[in-house]
């Protein structure tokens, strides 16, 4: 089979049972791997209405057939489950190496299942596979449970997927760390691995992922470096400044979100931006396995080192709350991935508390010592993420997310999140296709499930007028599409600023031995797509849910490059149903389950 092994490795943790189980041609084929594959095996596996911090919830932990490989970008892995946050399919990307080291042990993906009496952790190598008790390191943080764990095995070279304290805690918004600075971030997928009781995954293996025809896949890696390396993106920017090289760009466009998205500029956008970063504190690149990029960034402050941040991180900690210190931000960064957080979930429930401060609803005594909230306070920041983590006072509201915090406030229209995920750096109200992508996303508000800012802000791959709607619903199901395919090939989402759909099945082609066209490789991302609307669906989720916070539809920007605009959604999701093939009701039809077959 190529670089798709065919080996399920499945850990009981309620029985301490491990089964390695085949994985066939045909289901792999399909979904290709990671995010698809994930999203169809969880939606066969677990019950409908389950409580995700529940016994009964699962998590996947899945590679794609080109993890592991010499493709570029091929460290890339998902975690898949039923997100605790807000009910609907979590699947959450991560870097670094420790997919690929998954891979070299001889195992597609890693099932967990059932949960344990105590604090457990799973030991893989090779055929070994074991689950061991972790007391020792429950309440570490993550650097902690990494140093420790890895002395335990006995092997430097191994790698470690863990939870903090967050997830200890099952903050709603708890995140997977690996590799000390890597995270499956997004939908509060360490909360579930911390209701299972597991701490941790130690994996080193000693196999090598063979593919089907060698000469041609090194040969389609070549033409396919040189494409990345030709690329402003990909070539230059990402490589000199990492992901944060965005600032001052979106800033200039005036969607640079800033005091909860109540503005759309930032005055100090400079100042924390990655070419600051890259003159004050960076030390040194921190690229993943087999990455030409190397976005990552790895800093020193005040004597404190870490990995990142990225331009997320810095927007959610930095504008959204009205920070203009780098320094600050850099810690808040290194905070949550020690305690195990999602940056922009923390970040920008901090800066929805900030509101909440602001309009008198959120009062001093609440906070029982710890720092105010108002706009711009740097040191709130870093002590918010800490007190978060552990639950404390305050913390404890804040580790629910911002849509449960404005909730218990009366006040959920301050919540700026879709389907209680929150929303990333790019005001929707200036990026018409990247909004649509907001509202319809399934796992909530995401910019990695169709990054329309690619064409809309960057030009790639080819400039559209960012204020236009139309062709923006099409354009939309071919960024998600090729994103979920991406997602499912164990590839990093940035190669595609550089490649395009037939890249990838040539790619895929000839490491898998499975026959792939630009088509099949789209038609597999549409695939992913409707297993995971048929999945929200089922769980309760509407139409009505594939929306936008009020302020944005009703409320202008007022100032910067977007000043005075609004976001047209009853205009533009009708055209995306039909173009997706479903019912005005947003449900799949008859025919186009058929067609995919599902």
């Amino acid at each position: 089979m190529g670089s798709v092994l065919g080996k399920i490795l499945r850990v009981n943790l309620t029985t301490g049972e491990v089964k390695k189980e085949e994985l066939s041609n045909e289901q792999a084929k399909a979904f290709i791997g990671g995010r698809g594959l994930g999203g169809k095996m969880l939606a066969d596996e677990i019950p409908v209405g389950i409580d995700a911090l529940s016994e009964e919830n699962k998590l996947f932990f899945i590679t794609g057939p080109l993890s592991g490989t010499a493709a570029p970008t091929g460290g890339r892995y998902m975690v898949v489950t039923k997100s605790p946050l807000n009910d609907v399919i979590a699947s959450s990307n991560s870097g670094g190496f420790w997919g690929a080291e998954l891979k070299f042990a001889g195992y597609d993906m890693l099932i967990v299942e059932g949960k344990a009496d105590a604090p457990v952790y799973i030991s893989i190598k090779d055929d070994i596979v074991e689950v061991k008790p972790a007391d020792h390191v429950w309440g570490k943080n993550t650097n902690e449970t990494t140093d420790m764990l890895l002395e335990e095995f006995g092997d430097s070279k191994a790698r470690v997927a863990n939870i903090g304290t967050a997830g200890e805690q099952l903050s709603r918004i708890a995140c997977i760390m690996n590799d000390r600075s890597r995270a499956a971030g997004r939908s509060g997928v360490g909360a579930v691995m911390g209701s299972k009781n597991l701490k941790a995954i130690v994996v080193r293996g000693s196999g090598k992922v063979e593919v089907a025809e060698p000469e041609k896949f090194k040969a389609t890696i070549k033409d396919a470096m040189a494409k990345i390396k030709a690329n402003g993106v990909t070539g230059e920017g990402l490589p000199a400044y990492g992901t944060a090289i965005l600032v001052n760009i979106i800033n200039e466009a005036g969607i640079f979100p800033t005091n909860n998205f109540q503005y759309g500029t930032f005055a100090q956008a400079d100042e924390i931006s990655g070419e600051a970063i890259a003159e004050k504190y960076m030390i040194k690149k921190d690229p993943c396995f087999r990455c030409p990029i190397a976005c990552g960034r790895y800093c020193e402050v005040d004597g404190e080192q870490g990995g990142g941040p990225e331009y997320e991180t810095v927007w959610a900690f930095g504008s959204d709350c009205g920070v203009g210190d780098l320094k600050s931000i850099i810690k808040a960064n290194n905070a949550c991935n020690e305690v195990g957080v999602d940056t922009i979930s923390a970040g920008a429930t901090i800066a929805a508390a900030m509101e909440l401060y602001q309009r008198g609803l959120v009062k001093e005594e609440e906070l029982a010592g710890g720092p105010d909230l108002k706009w711009g306070n740097s040191e709130a920041v870093i002590e918010w993420v800490k007190r978060m983590s552990d639950k404390d006072g305050f913390g404890a509201k804040l580790a629910m997310g911002s849509a449960r915090l404005t909730e218990s406030y009366g006040a959920p229209e301050l919540s700026m999140a879709v389907k209680k995920l929150e929303l990333p750096a790019y005001d929707p109200r200036g990026l018409m296709g990247h909004g649509l992508n907001y509202a319809t996303a399934n796992r909530g508000g995401c910019h990695v499930r169709g990054y329309m800012v690619s064409p809309e802000i960057l030009g790639l791959p080819e400039a559209l007028d960012r204020f236009s709607l139309e062709g923006k619903a099409e354009w939309v199901k071919i960024f998600q599409d090729l994103t979920a395919a991406i997602d499912s090939s164990g590839l990093c989402l940035f190669t595609s600023f550089a490649l395009g759909a037939q890249d990838y099945a040539d790619l895929l082609t000839y490491a898998t031995g499975f026959e792939y066209t630009a088509e099949s490789v789209l038609e597999a991302g549409d695939r992913c797509n409707n297993v995971e609307r048929l999945f929200n669906l089922a769980e309760g989720y509407t139409a009505a849910d594939d929306t936008l916070p009020k302020r944005f539809l009703e409320e202008s920007l007022p100032e910067g490059a977007t000043k005075g605009k609004v976001f047209p959604l009853d205009q533009l999701l009708p055209k995306y149903y039909e173009v997706r093939g479903w019912g005005a009701d947003g449900v799949p039809t008859e025919d186009k389950k058929k067609a995919l077959g599902l």
